[in-house]
């Protein structure tokens, strides 16, 4: 009788460590399953607004400044400085790059003129601006800009026309819709 349940115990004690050593192999298994579904799931970071300029064909998407994907090697990229369109005195500094190539989103950016319309998307708002100043000057990683009393957006690329001078395109803001 003591052997009978000193078998079963012994049994039950293999049956135990057998269950423990392929729960273990799943959970290693599942880890790396689970790592690859967090690097598939991981959140994306999503766009907060859109550029538009329909006269040189421009709907682009705009992504946080924080973001990884504000930059200018992959997108259009609102620069550090700026003060977004949804606070006062605002003034929104946006840059891309000119010429060939996949990303030269502005490379018609010497077509606009002035009192062209520029519409900025923003937190789910419209806001309209009306170009009033386009000027050349020197690349040296600053823009100069004088600050109005109206909400601004300023464009930058490199000259079409001129080496080592950037293109600006002074707007101010002229209508906000919800």
């Amino acid at each position: 009788m003591h052997k009978n349940k000193l078998s079963i115990i012994i049994v039950l004690i293999l049956y135990l460590i057998i269950c423990n050593r392929i729960y273990m192999i799943n959970i290693k298994t599942n880890n790396v399953t689970t790592d690859k579904k967090v690097l598939i799931n991981k959140p994306i970071e999503h766009p907060i607004g859109k550029l538009i300029i329909e006269k040189i064909n421009i709907n682009n998407n705009l992504y946080p400044i924080n973001s990884k994907h504000n930059n200018i090697e992959e997108n259009i990229t609102i620069l550090k400085d700026s003060i977004t369109p949804d606070k006062e005195n605002s003034i929104v500094f946006i840059a891309a790059h000119s010429g060939d190539g996949k990303i030269a989103y502005f490379n018609k950016l010497d077509k606009i003129k002035i009192n062209d319309k520029i519409i900025l998307l923003y937190k789910n708002k419209k806001y309209i601006y009306t170009v009033i100043n386009i000027w050349e000057k020197e690349k040296d990683g600053y823009i100069e800009v004088n600050k109005t009393k109206e909400n601004q957006l300023i464009l930058t690329t490199c000259s079409p026309n001129k080496e080592n001078m950037q293109l600006i395109i002074n707007s101010i803001l002229k209508e906000s819709i919800n």
